[in-house]
């Protein structure tokens, strides 16, 4: 696919200010690699480890790999003033998530990018490797993403779905431009498999985890909320994600915003 570049994305979201309405939550997902290996930790040397389903969520030796690592992680951000929501074990063996928010404007870009130097430190004394390869093992393995949920304050109010419908449907229209400014190697996670949509396709749907954009169950139950981007991965810059306010017709930037007062 033709995409816009990297210059012109920055250009028009670093044009305009930050709406303090909107909220941003980042799920930032990560592998944990043994050094000097490249190969996740928890896994045999040059083997693999059995099929996924166990690890998500996991407990106990045999599916939890670097838990120690994570809530040092934790604790850490917690102590260095880093709004972090929360931890957890991810599709991967050796794969985690850490998440930032919900907070305003562009204090979760700031978050995050702290929290990320705050992991890679403490991972560094342990002697183990960060990765956010947005797909660290080939084959039948989920991706590494960075999804996240965004809400105005019209999408909370009732009936919010409405507005949350609208903003999907404007997002699908700059989907190219989106893609360039989600990271870089999406092409090798976003392939329509491993609960990801493909790299050339927009589509939205509730509780879809193999969707673009996912409207959670709650939210359509309660007919407001928020909805979640599914498309960007771990290595993105935040920066040039986050969304903020102005009316500006030509970016996801103002797409979630253009109703807001």
């Amino acid at each position: 696919m033709d995409y816009v570049s990297e210059k012109e994305s920055l250009s028009y979201a670093s044009a305009l200010p930050c709406n303090s309405l909107t909220k941003a939550y980042p799920f930032t997902e990560y592998t944990l690699l043994q050094k000097n290996l490249n190969w996740p930790l928890g896994w045999p040397i040059g083997g693999y480890r059995g099929p996924q389903g166990p690890y998500f969520c996991g407990v106990g030796a045999e599916k939890a790999f670097g838990r120690d690592i994570v809530n040092s992680h934790y604790k850490a951000c917690l102590y260095a003033g880093v709004n972090i929501g929360g931890i957890n074990a991810e599709v991967m063996a050796g794969q985690w998530e850490f998440q930032v928010g919900p907070t305003v404007g562009i204090s979760p870009c700031d978050d995050l990018w702290v929290a990320r130097y705050i992991l890679v430190r403490i991972a560094e004394a342990a002697g183990v490797i960060v990765s956010f390869d947005p797909k660290p093992v080939e084959g039948d393995c989920n991706g590494t993403g960075a999804h996240t949920n965004y809400s105005t304050k019209s999408m909370r109010a009732d009936g919010g779905l409405e507005v949350i419908n609208k903003a999907i449907e404007k997002l699908g229209k700059r989907h190219k431009e989106h893609i360039v400014v989600y990271g870089v190697g999406n092409e090798r996670r976003l392939t329509g498999e491993h609960e990801t949509a493909d790299i050339n396709t927009f589509n939205f749907g509730i509780a879809d985890r193999g969707a673009s954009i996912r409207i959670g169950r709650e939210m359509e139950k309660a007919g407001k909320g928020y909805l979640e981007d599914r498309r960007p991965f771990s290595n993105m810059d935040p920066y040039m994600k986050q969304p903020s306010c102005g009316n500006h017709d030509t970016s996801m930037i103002a797409f979630l915003h253009m109703n807001e007062n």
